[in-house]
């Protein structure tokens, strides 16, 4: 059985989550929707910045050490507004996190 707002393809070991609206990372809404036109139609997604925002959640809320790990491959291989990201990160009163992702 598959948990509420996911779903399982028969074909994949991975489930997609369709999180309830607003969408939020952290305490804030998210500012920007990104969109990818494939011959299937248009795919929504987070921004890099607003992504790395979102494994940084993790990481500052929950320890996640693997969240860490994939928010400093997308700042590495995606335009990101660390500044941005520096702004949220005091927002959400993890300064000393912040400055660890930025020395990794």
């Amino acid at each position: 059985m598959k948990p509420e707002g996911f779903f399982k393809p028969s074909d994949s070991d991975f489930f997609i989550e369709f999180p309830p609206g607003p969408l939020t990372v952290g305490v804030e809404p998210v500012k920007w929707i990104e969109s990818i036109d494939l011959a299937t139609g248009k795919l929504l997604i987070l921004s890099p910045t607003d992504c790395v925002k979102d494994r940084l959640a993790a990481f500052y809320h929950w320890g996640d050490e693997q969240c860490l790990r994939q928010a400093i491959l997308i700042r590495d291989n995606s335009s990101v507004d660390l500044n941005e990201i520096e702004r949220w990160s005091a927002n959400e009163g993890k300064n000393q996190e912040f400055l660890r992702f930025l020395a990794e």
